[in-house]
């Protein structure tokens, strides 16, 4: 593993959630690393702790602009692509954003790291591209319909990385993410992923909506086994590992009723109103599918994946994170 100390990482949308944790990992570790972000949903607080490191460097451009991407990609070792819009409601209101970041920054990603002979790309695919299929667990061959333009976008991802492999010989790797969470996850504004929500509106003693019955289950993966999964794409040696995908999950579901439940329980510890907080269910949500678990399986097999946080145990974490960062 010593071999790429001396490296430097690219990592796009590194002002982000995902992306910043990535920062810091990989700088705890001595890598050289340069974040790309505009700021659109990424934030500067997330950064603000790197930006003295000798080792980290702040490109503020756009992946929509071929040539921030050129730029940023200059002596560039590997590249980490987080930079996306999320949020499939996001999408269904407007798709050509979606698009254009998602579709056409990414084209612009691959194109740069390409020409800078970049040794690897590993990019956030995502569990939304299983789509309409029906079958759990989710096997990384058999996939359905997409059901938003999100999803849709995300899958394209997958179809251009796997032409660049084939086409220009560029090592790429996607990791479908299922339902990441953990530090540093914005829990503010219209498209605030669930956990974060929850969170804050319990701290507030707020009720949380759920939409549907909250049967709905999903593989909520904590950050810590996405780190290391980009951490295994990036040093892995096995040239079957490359040029292809992987779920990126802990394989184990959780319904949005005892996700509640547990939130509940971890944050009465510190505050003994919240367990007696009403939780309220609202209709189900457009291009929402009901269930979502990983097989992780050939991430074990190809990658040696060995993810160390369960959901409750990563839940725990974040709750802890969330009491002391944002009360």
């Amino acid at each position: 593993m010593g071999e790429n100390i001396n490296s430097t990482i690219l990592i796009t949308g590194g002002a982000g959630f995902i992306g910043s944790n990535l920062c810091e990992y990989f700088l705890s570790k001595k890598y050289k690393v340069v974040c790309l972000d505009n700021f659109a949903t990424g934030h500067r607080h997330n950064v603000k702790l790197f930006m003295n490191d000798p080792n980290f460097t702040l490109i503020e451009g756009d992946i929509r602009n071929l040539v921030d991407c050129q730029n940023a990609v200059k002596g560039v070792d590997y590249v980490l692509h987080e930079a996306a819009l999320g949020s499939v409601p996001r999408s269904i209101i407007d798709p050509v954003t979606t698009n254009d970041v998602n579709v056409s920054g990414f084209l612009n990603m691959l194109v740069a790291s390409r020409d800078a002979k970049v040794k690897r790309f590993i990019y956030a695919a995502s569990s939304s591209t299983y789509g309409d299929s029906v079958g759990l667990p989710k096997v990384e061959d058999v996939i359905g319909k997409p059901l938003s333009p999100y999803a849709i976008t995300k899958y394209v991802n997958e179809l251009y990385a796997e032409i660049f492999s084939r086409t220009y010989g560029l090592e790429t790797i996607g990791l479908r993410y299922f339902n990441v969470f953990g530090r540093k996850q914005d829990p503010n504004g219209a498209y605030a992923a669930v956990i974060p929500k929850f969170v804050m509106q319990l701290m507030q003693l707020e009720s949380p909506i759920i939409n549907g019955d909250g049967n709905y289950s999903r593989d909520f993966t904590y950050i810590d086994n996405v780190i290391q999964m980009n951490e295994l794409a990036m040093i892995t040696t096995n040239t079957e590992a490359v040029n292809t995908v992987y779920n990126t999950a802990f394989g184990d579901r959780t319904t949005l009723n005892d996700l509640l439940k547990y939130l509940k329980e971890y944050l009465s510890k510190y505050d003994s109103r919240i367990a007696n907080v009403e939780i309220i269910h609202g209709p189900n949500r457009a291009g929402d599918i009901p269930h979502s678990l990983a097989s992780i399986d050939k991430a074990k097999s190809l990658l040696h994946y060995n993810p160390k946080y369960s959901m409750q145990e990563g839940l725990k974490e974040a709750v802890e994170w969330y009491w002391n960062n944002l009360k």
